[in-house]
């Protein structure tokens, strides 16, 4: 009997494992990364037929803004002296300081998105020292967290492959215009 739940308990872990282990492989990252969002559905109004987008939203920045209204000014006497203080209302209000930001980018489709392509991208950044990670060809968590610290200082703050990231890897053809 104790082997038995011994064995159950072994079974149990390991099964816990592997399921936490799925969540950090395929768009399990995308699920926890709010900004990941990576569609041929949801596209921008302009998007050519049978291309693919990403979109980074920047929430808009908020700020509380206290100020000291005047009701009532102080009363002087003759001599300057105070015979009775100011009085004063606080006044606190939301200000929208900087507006949400939605972003539309062009994204390798996910039918390019293969293991062996993702492994590219991962030795790409491993050659750039942004990914330390191993070279698995999943776009897990760890990469998406890379790809976003390679695409940040070019203005896209997203853990999405840009195709223009694609582009300057050197893993999709750069086009030519005519």
């Amino acid at each position: 009997m104790t082997s038995h739940r011994a064995f159950l308990s072994l079974a149990f872990v390991a099964l816990t494992a592997c399921t936490a282990g799925e969540a950090l492989q395929g768009d399990g990252g995308a699920l926890r990364d709010p900004s990941a969002v990576q569609s041929r559905q949801q596209l921008p109004s302009d998007a050519p037929p049978g291309t693919c987008w990403g979109k980074s939203v920047r929430p808009a920045v908020v700020e509380s803004v206290t100020e000291q209204i005047l009701v009532e000014p102080a009363e002087l006497d003759t001599d300057g002296n105070v015979l009775r203080p100011a009085i004063y209302r606080t006044e606190t209000q939301q200000q929208i300081v900087a507006e949400r930001q939605d972003t539309w980018f062009e994204t390798p489709c996910p039918d390019v998105l293969t293991e062996d392509f993702i492994a590219s991208v991962q030795r790409a950044l491993q050659a750039r020292a942004i990914y330390q990670g191993h070279i698995t060809g999943i776009m897990d968590a760890r990469t998406r967290a890379a790809i976003r610290r390679y695409q940040e200082p070019q203005g896209l703050d997203s853990g999405i492959l840009a195709l223009e990231t694609a582009r300057q890897f050197g893993l999709i053809a750069v086009q030519r215009s005519s």
